[in-house]
């Protein structure tokens, strides 16, 4: 497990991938009560839009980011302290994710000693190498010292 101390500012890593299907469009729509037209509905996209296709949510791009597997998920993290997130690009069912991250900034706790704060710069990208999605996701962290 990795603590707090032995996150680098300025380290890069990436996630493994994940190809986005119809089904997640469908059970995030359930899940979320968001079935906007954008999400769900075929001729509404073709005959108003300038998509090629219903697209999936933003909010479902950033839920699967935050779970694809990477070396993040190794960290000894106590809280998800937020994000910020900027849609870019549109994602289709079919299209494969992927996660690039760049710690920008790694600080000792100001309201929980023996911790750190580490912030992470985050791109999705598609299958093209295209960001979909980007931001910061900020974290706190355990230091080796402390028990949870």
């Amino acid at each position: 497990m990795i603590y707090f101390e032995y996150i680098a500012e300025g380290h890069e890593f990436v996630s493994v991938r994940r190809t986005v299907t119809e089904a997640d469009l469908m059970n995030y729509a359930g899940v979320s009560g968001d079935f906007d037209k954008l999400h769900t509905d075929d001729i509404f996209i073709k005959e108003e839009t300038p998509f090629t296709g219903r697209i999936a949510h933003g909010l479902l791009v950033t839920a699967i980011q935050s779970g694809l597997r990477c070396e993040a998920t190794d960290w000894q993290t106590i809280g998800y302290l937020g994000l910020d997130r900027r849609f870019q690009a549109a994602v289709y069912p079919g299209n494969t994710i992927q996660a690039r991250y760049r710690i920008v900034s790694a600080r000792p706790s100001s309201s929980r000693p023996g911790c750190g704060v580490v912030t992470m710069r985050c791109e999705v990208v598609n299958e093209d190498d295209v960001v979909v999605q980007s931001g910061d996701d900020a974290y706190l962290l355990l230091g080796r010292n402390m028990r949870g």
